[in-house]
């Protein structure tokens, strides 16, 4: 296992949200550090996901990219999309067709 270098930080935090630190603390019987960087850890993921899908909604990345950049396989990330409702394939059916028609003739075969 590689040893985990912790930096320190320090902010200031409404006290709404210490008091939910301190609940989760009370809950999990744990130390405030630690729910601390856990809290960070999964809100670095989730920020991580809902930037990726706002990139790909903007067409600011590429399905590949977003995925990439959500740190999800492509296909955990498809599952992301479509639970979002995210519609990234833009064609028009008259698109979608031509390149059917494109995808089939260089695989030889004919409709």
């Amino acid at each position: 296992m590689v040893p985990l270098t912790l930096k320190l930080l320090t902010v200031r935090i409404p006290a709404d949200v210490e008091k939910e630190i301190r609940e989760i603390v009370r809950q999990e019987e744990s130390d405030k550090a630690k729910v601390v960087r856990n809290l960070l850890e999964v809100g670095i993921v989730e920020w991580r996901k809902q930037t990726a899908l706002d990139f790909l909604r903007q067409e600011k990345a590429t399905f590949a990219k977003a995925a990439e950049m959500a740190g999800l396989s492509l296909w955990e990330f498809a599952d992301f999309v479509k639970q979002h409702n995210v519609e990234w394939v833009k064609y028009t059916p008259e698109e979608a067709e031509r390149e059917a028609d494109k995808a089939m003739t260089a695989n030889g075969a004919t409709r």
